[in-house]
């Protein structure tokens, strides 16, 4: 078992060394882009990577307060449900209704792998090969439908 301040370190290696892993590739548009803190630049919409002691998990988050407009985000993205399938070449969780550690409620589009930890740094190789190709994909499919979304 870790101290908190030797877990937060091991965190703290592991997003270094993902990030520094990912540097040099561009985004879907060329562009230089930070990969482990993705900017969606569409307000309440987030891609966020998590890595845990028993597994790890990509997602979109839909973070809206106001639930109608949380729903009608998500809907958005069902409708789109086809593009994101084929870029990202695999299905993952839809969850409108999902909530988090303090009750707060948003919707997810999820995939997650089990029987990785951030804290097995043996484990590290299989936690970026399952988050490198899915947040490419990712800023791939955001690309072309990002101004949708900033219609909303």
């Amino acid at each position: 078992m870790y101290s908190k301040e030797e877990a937060s370190k091991l965190r703290q290696q592991f997003w270094i060394t993902f990030g520094k892993y990912l540097k040099p590739i561009p985004s879907a548009e060329g562009l230089t882009i930070n990969w482990v803190n993705y900017k969606t630049g569409v307000k309440n919409i987030f891609f966020k990577m998590d890595a845990g002691q028993k597994e790890a998990t990509i997602s979109i988050n839909i973070q809206h307060q106001d639930e109608v407009a949380r729903q009608q985000f998500f809907e958005q993205f069902l409708a789109l449900k086809s593009i994101f399938t084929n870029t990202l070449n695999e299905e993952w969780d839809w969850e409108l209704n999902a909530t988090n550690e303090y009750g707060v409620p948003f919707a997810q589009i999820s995939k997650t792998i089990q029987g990785v930890s951030i804290f097995k740094q043996q484990d590290w190789p299989t936690l970026i090969s399952f988050l490198k190709p899915r947040i490419i994909a990712l800023d791939e499919f955001w690309t072309d439908v990002k101004p949708i979304f900033e219609q909303l």
